[in-house]
């Protein structure tokens, strides 16, 4: 389960090695077989914390206009489903969060880094976002992404692409 990194063949993007992974409302995502023209999976440390509810209200409020630019969005964390499905209700978020306890899709897309947090060094994800197209391809990625601003550049990355 990995970015599988091929040598650039005219206009070629990387392709994604298939996945899934639990999610909530009972579902199971599943790259392949994805009908939209494009697929963002933002990746956050933890449910519930400052950064990274505000990112996830920042999806939800621009979710009707990714949805017109033909774009699914799904949040990755650490977070179990249950804290997941807790978060996704408290928010009312529309799109669906993928669990990945056991860093199976953090390692495939390489976030998980060392941190400086109240000055210890830790272990955790770095936030960072990947747009996938319907034939698995990737053809955008931000990391050590800052919330502020952030969707909006997303948001108007995939509208130039419809």
């Amino acid at each position: 389960m990995s970015i599988s990194r091929r040598k650039p063949v005219a206009d070629s993007q990387p392709a994604v090695t298939d996945f899934s992974a639990p999610m909530t409302s009972g579902q199971t995502f599943q790259l392949s077989g994805r009908p939209a023209r494009h697929t963002v999976l933002f990746f956050y440390p933890k449910d519930n914390t400052p950064g990274c509810t505000t990112e996830n209200m920042a999806f939800r409020d621009l979710y009707e206009q990714f949805q017109a630019a033909g774009t699914e969005i799904y949040g990755v964390s650490r977070d179990s489903l249950r804290s997941h499905e807790s978060f996704k209700a408290k928010l009312g978020l529309p799109f669906e969060l993928i669990s990945d306890p056991d860093e199976a899709l953090c390692t495939q897309f390489n976030v998980m880094k060392m941190k400086q947090m109240y000055g210890k060094t830790v272990r955790g994800v770095e936030r960072s976002t990947f747009i996938i197209d319907a034939a698995g391809q990737l053809v955008k990625e931000w990391r050590g992404v800052k919330v502020a601003g952030h969707v909006d550049e997303v948001l108007e990355f995939v509208a130039r692409q419809a």
